[in-house]
């Protein structure tokens, strides 16, 4: 399966020496030419900078519609607008964090998942301590609200 990351996911993965766990469940990870410039040009030496300038298979593609990304930047940002019409465009799983986005996404009827999807996967698979991981997540600055936690915690212990 192909993926389609924004930037969030990238960095907060990064920040938690986690970004290989996309490589072990899909196929080709892609992201569009402005989440690269977000992540690599314009976050100098930030997380996930290194990683994915450095990584092979983290693939660049220009997005074509432009008018549709253009459309979406008039309500979210430039990174969030490409990775969404790239999505559609490849008919790929978005990886995003942004509610708005989120909801932008599902508008277009995207299959989406995020930063907390991936670590959910990997924990299923055994991979991780899925709390453990939140925890390292949420202390790096992962905006999560207390209920959110709770919710989440909650989620992955019946599973």
């Amino acid at each position: 399966m192909v993926v389609v990351s924004n930037s969030t996911p990238l960095i907060a993965l990064s920040k938690i020496r986690k970004l290989s766990l996309l490589k072990d469940f899909f196929e080709e990870i892609v992201i569009p030419e402005e989440v690269y410039n977000e992540v690599v040009i314009r976050g100098g030496t930030l997380y996930g900078s290194a990683e994915v300038a450095d990584s092979r298979w983290i693939h660049l593609r220009t997005v074509h519609n432009r008018q549709a990304v253009d459309a979406l930047s008039l309500n979210l940002d430039r990174g969030e607008s490409e990775a969404i019409i790239c999505a559609q465009e490849l008919g790929a799983l978005l990886l995003i964090d942004d509610r708005d986005g989120r909801n932008a996404a599902s508008e277009l009827g995207i299959p989406i998942t995020g930063t907390i999807g991936i670590l959910l996967m990997a924990a299923e698979d055994g991979l991780i301590h899925f709390q453990t991981e939140l925890d390292f997540l949420v202390a790096s600055g992962f905006r999560l609200s207390e209920r959110e936690y709770a919710r989440i915690v909650k989620m992955s212990e019946r599973d």
